[in-house]
Parts: structure tokens; sequence; C-alpha cells
């Protein structure tokens, strides 16, 4: 897929400014390959979950690793409120249990203000931001703080990236979803052709419902 896709850039030569992907190995070296003069920018959705995954691992550590039965009985079931944005949490019992469970666990407390990043209102604030927590996380001996400040490193650039041009994949990964569910609808499809004209279809309603 990547391929063809480089392959229609090429004979359209186009010019492409900027570029967005999830920050996965095969992306970057696809894209510094062909299209190297291009700002390379990290999916936002792409790096939240990144975040988020590396929460919930460390929010499962500390849980076990935990002695305190009251410190405990306020991490479990927290995994819901760690993934959302603070700033949608309105019921004050939820705010009360997200902050009680940040201010006594701080390796979840430091990861959970990475997020901070993504409020800042422009990138020389974003970067500052970040510099900081990865100083921060290395600092805490903590094995997956320090493994997760690595990982930001290496993606800083394209991460900071979003703030000269906030674009994602979103509309993208939208249309793949809608595809795979059509898939799952018809059970697969025999006739390539009619496959064809039902993702030219795909957005109408009226022909491909239940899609989405």
């Amino acid at each position: 897929a990547l391929a063809g896709f480089w392959k229609r850039v090429r004979r359209k030569k186009l010019d492409i400014k900027y570029i967005a992907t999830d920050p996965s190995a095969a992306f970057i070296s696809s894209v510094l390959e062909n299209c190297p003069n291009a700002v390379h920018v990290f999916d936002h959705f792409h790096v939240v979950k990144l975040v988020n995954e590396k929460l919930d691992e460390i929010r499962r550590a500390q849980y076990n690793l935990g002695k305190d039965i009251n410190k405990r009985k306020v991490l479990k079931g927290t995994r819901y409120l760690l993934l959302r944005n603070g700033a949608d949490i309105f019921d004050e019992q939820y705010r009360t249990r997200l902050d009680n469970a940040l201010d006594m666990n701080k390796p979840l407390s430091q990861t959970y203000y990475l997020k901070e990043m993504w409020m800042q209102p422009n990138k020389q604030a974003a970067e500052k931001v970040m510099l900081d927590w990865v100083k921060q996380a290395q600092e805490s001996k903590v094995p997956q703080l320090m493994k997760m400040a690595v990982t930001i490193m290496v993606y800083r650039t394209g991460i900071l990236a979003w703030y000269d041009c906030p674009i994602s994949t979103g509309k993208a990964e939208g249309i793949n979803n809608k595809i795979k569910v059509m898939k799952r609808v018809a059970y697969g499809f025999r006739d390539e052709r009619y496959f064809q004209l039902r993702l030219y279809a795909l957005h109408d309603c009226r022909i491909t419902p239940n899609v989405g």
C-alpha cells in the first residue's frame, strides 16, 4: 500500500510539505526515503495512545507492588479515569478519586501530567514541558518512566511538529474502520467489482447502512 501511494505521488509530481502518520518505524523509514523534505508530523491520537498505554502499565505495576491496602483500593478501578482528559471529568466524586490516586502515587502522577504537553499554547511551551518531564522521568529511577522518556526523545521532532501543522490521520483511519465494518456486515465479497463500487459509496448511508 505504501509503495503504491508513493508511486502515485511521483507520477503526479506532488510537492508534499507536511505529512502525518503514526510513529511506527515503517512509516518513519518510508517518509524519510520518499519525502525527505516534508515535515513529518506524528499523529496526536497515536502519541496520546502511547502515553495512555504506558500510564495503564504503570498503574498495574504500582497496584501489584503496593502493600498498603488503602492505596491499592484507591488505585483499583481508576483505569478509565486515568485515560480520560482531566478537564472532561465533571463529576466531583470521580475528580476527587482521580486526584487521590495521583497524589499518593508519584510515578502515576508523573506519567499522567505528560498529557499537559498538548495543552500548551505553542511549540516552545510544549517543548519546555516535554523536556522537564523527560528530566524528571530519568531522575525517577522508575523503569517504565525511564523507558518512556527515551521513547519521547526519539519521537521528539515529530511530536512537536504537530504545533507547526496540527494535522492527523483521523479521516484516513475513520475510512479504514468503515471499510472493516462493511466487510464484516457483508461477511466477505466474492465479486471484487461490487466491493469496489460499495467502497465508492461508502459515505452514502442509503447505500451502505450500518457502517457509521
